[in-house]
């Protein structure tokens, strides 16, 4: 039964489905550690300066389900899914950039630059990969019959 239902899911989200799942899931639960245990500011300047890291953690946890509620979203509806899931690493990025302008955090270029290729790249990547590849038909050699 419950093998039944996991490939029901799995066939209904599709590899995109799942893939904003997986994420949807790991930025709800990222925001939630901002909320039972906030890490120091370094680097987040900008942020704290309009608020605490607890408010932010609401942008995480926001943009989380969103991206997992446009799992189950048919493709090319899924959109909003990808959206938000880049909205909070593009922010973080963003203030780790500034933190190393500002001369606050010299290691806030590396992690400006992890946030920009392993989440906004990845994500980027992954909104623009088919759900299904058709494979290419195959051709006759010359001379051959079909």
């Amino acid at each position: 039964m419950l093998c039944r239902a996991a490939r029901r899911l799995r066939k209904k989200l599709g590899r995109r489905g799942a893939f904003l799942a997986l994420l949807g899931v790991g930025k709800t639960c990222y925001g939630l550690s901002f909320l039972v245990a906030p890490p120091s500011n370094h680097g987040l300047q900008l942020l704290t300066r309009f608020c605490d890291l607890r408010h932010w953690s609401w942008l995480w946890i926001a943009c989380g389900l969103i991206t997992l509620g446009s799992a189950f979203l048919r493709v090319g509806r899924d959109w909003a899914g990808f959206l938000a899931a880049l909205i909070p690493p593009t922010v973080w990025a963003l203030a780790y950039t500034v933190a190393v302008f500002a001369g606050d955090y010299s290691r806030g270029g590396f992690v400006a630059l992890w946030y920009l290729t392993s989440h906004v790249g990845v994500i980027l990547w992954a909104s623009a990969v088919p759900e299904y590849s058709v494979p290419s038909p195959v051709r006759a050699r010359r001379g051959k019959a079909a």
